[in-house]
């Protein structure tokens, strides 16, 4: 059995994009759960605001495993910004996705 959630958010008043996506599968006796998330958000600068140092891309990983509950788990996030110039104007797209896998034993 495969069950698929989809969402796409988007607001153009507020320069924002989510878009998720989760995934319950049960396989051979093992159930997964994986969720996607993808958040924009884009907002003008001016040249004032640009930093003199850009921060690096932050990433977040996390693993888990129980052997007890048999069931592992396993988190990735990563969040940054890039720059962007269009029509003379600059602007800062801030990101953060982020990935979870729960693998667990299907109880009979």
């Amino acid at each position: 059995m495969q069950d698929l959630l989809f969402k796409n958010l988007t607001s153009i008043d507020k320069r924002r994009k989510i878009i998720s996506c989760s995934e319950i599968l049960d396989k051979e006796g093992v159930r997964s759960i994986v969720r996607r998330h993808f958040v924009y958000f884009i907002r003008e600068i001016v040249e004032e605001d640009l930093p003199e140092v850009q921060e690096r891309p932050q990433l977040f990983v996390i693993k888990e495993r129980d052997t007890k509950l048999q069931r592992e788990k396993f988190f990735c996030k990563i969040k940054g910004y890039v720059y962007v110039v269009k029509n003379q104007k600059k602007y800062q797209i801030t990101y953060i996705h982020s990935l979870k896998v729960v693998l667990a034993m299907c109880s009979s």
